[in-house]
């Protein structure tokens, strides 16, 4: 059986919570649940670390603004993550090369994770956190079910991923003028401290 929806699934997956992936990925080989689970995704070192990054990210994927940060920088790391991991898939079970499933897994993350990073900054337009918490719950819900999913059912759950990212992609140009919005905030917010600073410089005021 080709591997290609577990690789799809899993890019659409570690767009969102790359960690969650790793270590989701990790637990079912290391328990035998699936034979497509590459060993170096089995490690010990390997499922410590992405289980100290995933309740990093529980943590900082609940706070307003926070979570904005937590993606930026999390740009290169979750389409890396779904490009390595569909590799390794692919080297596992032999049925796809490891460019193309990298190629698959890659741009599937980097496609969710600008749903993901787009969401956010629309939702953090609004100043309650309530938002903020019920949608990063959702999110490790989401992604949590649909892995395991796909290790039973890979190609029922390559077209639920498919679904969603389709869905996440309208629903992000919907809400297109919030982020704007909220990006020009932030650029005036960040432009105030700075002549704030000037400010302070200029009449030889301590900073804050």
């Amino acid at each position: 059986m080709s591997v290609l929806p577990l690789v799809f699934t899993s890019g659409w997956a570690s767009g969102i919570n790359a960690y969650a992936v790793v270590l989701l990925l990790g637990i079912f080989g290391r328990t035998g649940l699936s034979d497509e689970v590459p060993a170096s995704l089995q490690r010990t070192d390997v499922l410590i670390v992405a289980a100290v990054l995933f309740l990093c990210e529980a943590v900082a994927d609940k706070i307003p603004y926070v979570d904005s940060i937590w993606d930026a920088v999390h740009t290169v790391i979750r389409p890396l993550a779904g490009a390595v991991i569909g590799a390794l898939l692919a080297g596992q079970s032999g049925s796809l090369s490891d460019i193309t499933a990298g190629a698959i897994g890659g741009s599937t993350a980097l496609a969710s994770h600008f749903v993901k990073a787009g969401t956010r900054m629309a939702i953090n337009t609004s100043p309650e956190p309530f938002t903020n918490v019920g949608m990063s719950i959702a999110e490790d819900l989401g992604v949590a079910g649909l892995i395991t999913f796909a290790i039973f059912n890979p190609e029922a759950a390559a077209v639920i991923a498919a679904v969603l990212l389709a869905a996440g992609l309208a629903i992000l140009v919907f809400l297109w003028s919030r982020i704007r919005r909220f990006l020009r905030r932030r650029a005036q917010r960040r432009e105030e401290k700075r002549l704030a600073a000037e400010a302070r410089e200029a009449t030889g005021a301590p900073p804050l």
